[in-house]
Order: structure tokens, then sequence, then C-alpha cells
């Protein structure tokens, strides 16, 4: 089926309107006026309708025409963002890329980098995950996520991976004020701790094998989603845990968590950036860059030392 309305019969009445005139339009478009003329005729003839009204001096819209001309410069707006993301995908740059990070560190630590990104006015879709554990790795190694934002170096899996690091995550043993062992002097020993569930926020992994850390043997759990849910679990009393010093330490600063000593000990993690290392658009790399600043995450991170 023939369709009357075309992009330049689209263009020609937003020229028409925003010049005032057939004859400003086709100085605009480098036309001539009977150009200008004829295309606004036949698109009036194929729809079967009056888009200008001509009764008066100067041919004005009808409200059918005023329709169509609101309606049409979406589409205008549309076809010039379809050309320029065709142009920039021409250019090496992706139409979207998924950015996994993982949970010991916020999601909003790559705010910042996301805010630089979209003043570039790219039109890159940007997709920001979660997750937990090996679940980071597994977002990876599956391509559910072409950049990982915070990867573990004990936990990494056979790949053609390449690391950037990050930091390190120290962790401390916390519990809410209220809780009976916020009172404890000295260090608590695992048979105290075996009395209280362990608050636990669950691997995201789909393929590798599902991991935990600092839980003592025989102790309940309480399984949460994420590193927020649980920090909100143990400031609530439900239970107790390790948890990274950077993301608790406002909690710390005004009483909601309490550290306590125990007789055991979690080192820190430390943490990477990674990709595929095939993997080189050209919105990865400036990624890739830019979340290798370690002055981006010095709230979050302890830089990493160098060999």
């Amino acid at each position: 089926m023939h369709n009357a309305i075309t992009i330049d019969a689209l263009r020609v009445l937003d020229a028409i309107d925003r010049r005032g005139s057939f004859a400003g339009a086709a100085d605009e478009l480098f036309r001539v006026p009977s150009a200008i003329s004829y295309t606004v005729q036949k698109l009036e003839d194929d729809l079967d309708l009056s888009i200008f009204d001509r009764s008066g001096h100067r041919a004005r819209l009808t409200p059918a025409g005023q329709y169509l001309l609101n309606e049409g410069r979406t589409l205008l707006q549309a076809t010039d963002a379809l050309a320029h993301a065709t142009r920039q995908v021409a250019q090496g740059w992706e139409t979207r890329l998924r950015i996994a990070v993982n949970t010991l560190l916020p999601l909003n630590a790559v705010f910042p980098a996301v805010s630089d990104f979209y003043s570039l006015g790219l039109p890159v879709e940007i997709q920001l995950t979660e997750e937990v554990f090996g679940g980071a790795w597994d977002a990876l190694q599956c391509r559910r996520a072409d950049l990982l934002f915070g990867a573990d170096t004990l936990s990494r899996p056979a790949g053609p991976f390449v690391t950037r690091p990050l930091g390190v995550v120290p962790f401390i043993y916390a519990v809410a004020p209220s809780h009976p062992l916020a009172s404890a002097s000295g260090p608590v020993s695992e048979d105290e701790i075996a009395d209280y569930p362990a608050i636990v926020a669950a691997d995201s992994s789909r393929h590798l094998t599902p991991a935990s850390a600092g839980i003592f043997s025989r102790q309940i759990t309480l399984t949460v989603a994420n590193m927020e849910q649980k920090i909100e679990a143990q400031m609530a009393g439900l239970g107790i845990g390790w948890l990274p010093e950077p993301r608790i330490r406002d909690h710390l600063a005004s009483g909601d968590l309490v550290p306590i000593e125990v007789d055991a000990d979690r080192k820190p993690v430390d943490l990477t950036l990674a990709r595929h290392q095939d993997d080189q658009g050209k919105a990865l790399m400036w990624f890739w860059d830019k979340l290798s600043d370690p002055r981006l995450f010095d709230r979050w991170l302890i830089p990493a030392t160098k060999d």
C-alpha cells in the first residue's frame, strides 16, 4: 500500500511552518517554490484532505494539517536520531553497553562516569546491573555484561579476560547496637557467633558454581539479594556478618552499626575492571579508561598497591 506521508513531505511542511511561507521553505530546502507547492498538493491529494487553508492572503494550516505537522515532527526527530545513531555505529560506537557492578561496591559509584559519558551526546544505551559473588564473573563470561566493575581476583574463571586493578575492599564484622553481641568485650568466639543468624547476600551466578564467604559453621542464614539488603538486615538486628567497610562507614559513624572483634580474620578483597580480550568497542573502551581512574573511587576502595 502506498504511503502518502513521506519524510520529505514532512520536512517540507516543517520548513513552511518555521519560515512562514512556501517561498521561505524553498530557500531553506534549496528548491524552487513550484516544487514546494507540488509536494504539498500531492500530499493533500493522496490524503484527500486540505493541509492548508488558502482562503486568506496567507496559507494557514488547517486543524488536520497542524495535527499532521505536530506528529510528523516526532517522526522527523526520530529519523534524525536514527541517522545519527547509524553513523555512530559505523564509526565503531556500540548501540548498547552493559556494565555489571559487584555488590561490594554501590551502584552509584559509577554514576559520575555515566553522567560524563552522556555529556558526549552519543546514542549509546547504558545498562547497569548488580551482581553478587561469582555472579559478577558469571555475567561477563556468559556475556550478560560487556564490562565488569569490581571483579574479584580470587574467583576469576578461565577465559580470555583482560583486567585492570581498581583497589582493595576491607571488611568489618558488624552488628546492630541492640544486638546482644554489641556489648561483648574482647574477641567473640565462633561458638558465640554460631548462636545468631548470619545475613548472606545470595550469589547471583547462573552458570558458575555459587559461592559464599564469612559464614561460621553451624550458623543458620538469612539470605537476601544484595549487599544493600544485607546491610539493612544487620542494622535491623536480624543477624550478623562481615560487611565492606567503605559501604558502612557512615553507619558506623552514626552508631547504626557497631564493629565487634571476632576470633577470625577476613582478608581484604582485591577488585579489578574486567572485559573480554577481543571486545574493544568505543563505548566499552571509553568506560574502560574512565573507570580505571583511581581518583573516582577513593571513597569506596583503598588504592591497589603496585608491584
